[in-house]
């Protein structure tokens, strides 16, 4: 039985936070958004983590892992830092959860390394490169970010981050006041992480070589990347389901946790029933 751990790990020329739940289970990897950490998936994990071995990691320049220099970290960079996580662990064939910016790492590992991932679930993400409407507000906001914080910009960034429902509803108070905290809380060097995603290129053409079953799961209001943005994917992937969020935006993850933990557990139970065991 592997043990769980929490700490430092040094992969791919940069050093990432990982937090590894140990036991014998599945393991589940979780690739969270741009702005904000491994801690969006807290729900997730504490609920999944009895019968998988849960492994999550902040992305280079986010969270608590390493500051990097430059101008951007490309989403290639990103991808390649999990594809040598995955190989220093040495996992059998993963379930992978990536949500948004984790989105496109999964979509990219799913594609070019298909012996990797046993599933792939894929929530609030694009397969498209940023629309040309939006790079040069976002430009704007990164600039700010980049020489006077983001909480000059954290007006700006809360609606596109999370959908009207959490942002009005008495009840999510609280939540409300802790995730703006954690959005506030990120260094000025995350405008690195941000150029990466606005210059990204799409991989719309590349989801053809995806070939493990695959969810695509989205808030219903996600203005961020739109419900048509999934169901974009769920056309191109082959046999890929589509789920859609009720009173959630692009965070579904801490937005309708409840919800979102329910279709990811009814997913990969499905997968697990369909498949021959994994053998190390």
């Amino acid at each position: 039985m592997t043990p769980p751990t929490a700490g430092l790990l040094t992969v791919n020329g940069t050093v990432l936070w990982v937090e590894d739940s140990g036991g014998d289970g599945p393991p589940l990897l979780f690739s969270h958004g741009l702005l904000m950490s491994s801690r969006m998936f807290d729900a997730q994990v504490a609920a999944l983590q009895g019968h998988y071995r849960c492994i999550r990691w902040d992305h280079r320049g986010q969270g608590r892992s390493a500051d990097v220099s430059g101008r951007v970290i490309t989403i290639e960079q990103v991808t390649e830092d999990a594809l040598a996580l995955i190989r220093a662990l040495a996992l059998p064939p993963a379930h992978f959860v990536g949500l948004s910016m984790g989105g496109f790492v999964g979509m990219r590992l799913a594609a070019r390394h298909p012996a990797l991932l046993r599933s792939l679930a894929l929530l609030d993400t694009s397969a498209d490169a940023e629309p040309a409407e939006n790079v040069p507000r976002y430009r704007l906001m990164n600039a700010i970010v980049r020489w006077l914080g983001i909480r000059w910009v954290e007006r700006r960034v809360m609606p596109i981050m999370f959908g009207r429902t959490f942002l009005s509803a008495p009840a999510k108070a609280a939540d409300r006041a802790h995730w703006r905290a954690q959005l506030t809380g990120n260094r000025q060097s995350i405008y690195r992480a941000v150029n990466g995603v606005v210059e990204r290129d799409g991989v719309a053409h590349e989801l053809g070589n995806i070939q493990c079953p695959t969810l695509v799961l989205v808030g219903e209001e996600d203005v961020a990347t739109v419900p048509a943005k999934s169901e974009r994917i769920r056309d191109l992937i082959a046999n890929a389901e589509l789920v859609r969020i009720p009173g959630a935006g692009h965070s579904s993850s801490v937005e309708q946790p409840e919800a979102v933990t329910a279709a990811l557990a009814k997913f990969l139970d499905r997968v697990d029933a369909s498949s021959l065991p994994i053998t190390t």
